[in-house]
């Protein structure tokens, strides 16, 4: 895994031209950001492939932190069309390269941060809810 992301580390350092400031990466990040989230929201609201069914989970008394997850989720019914897995993964795709851009500004590797992440979360378990 280490090797992927050093690799795309180099790839995003290589062809990164125009936005190499700091404010520029940040900017660019959040932008990224919210067309990832306008993306899976047209997965509803144009395309209609996916629902939202959201509302208030009511818990029974006395549930315990391992049965939670049999008690929540997504809020998502139906499946994801090819359509729209294309568009949201193209744009996971360009988070991701600004996220890698911002590491590269830093002097951070990825693999360490994602190593470091999952020793965190196989450590803590459920004490490192999120």
């Amino acid at each position: 895994m280490e090797q992927l992301t050093d690799q795309f580390q180099e790839t995003v350092k290589s062809l990164l031209i125009q936005h190499q400031s700091i404010l520029d990466i940040l900017s660019k990040s959040q932008e990224t950001a919210a067309r990832v989230n306008r993306a899976v929201t047209k997965t509803v609201t144009s395309c209609g492939c996916l629902k939202i069914n959201a509302c208030k989970k009511t818990l029974p008394d006395g549930v315990g932190l391992r049965e939670l997850q049999s008690y929540l989720d997504s809020n998502l019914e139906g499946i994801i069309c090819e359509n729209c897995r294309e568009i949201i993964e193209s744009e996971l795709g360009n988070e991701i390269f600004y996220i890698a851009a911002l590491a590269n500004a830093l002097g951070i590797s990825l693999g360490d941060v994602l190593q470091k992440e999952e020793e965190k979360l196989s450590t803590l378990t459920i004490f490192n809810l999120k």
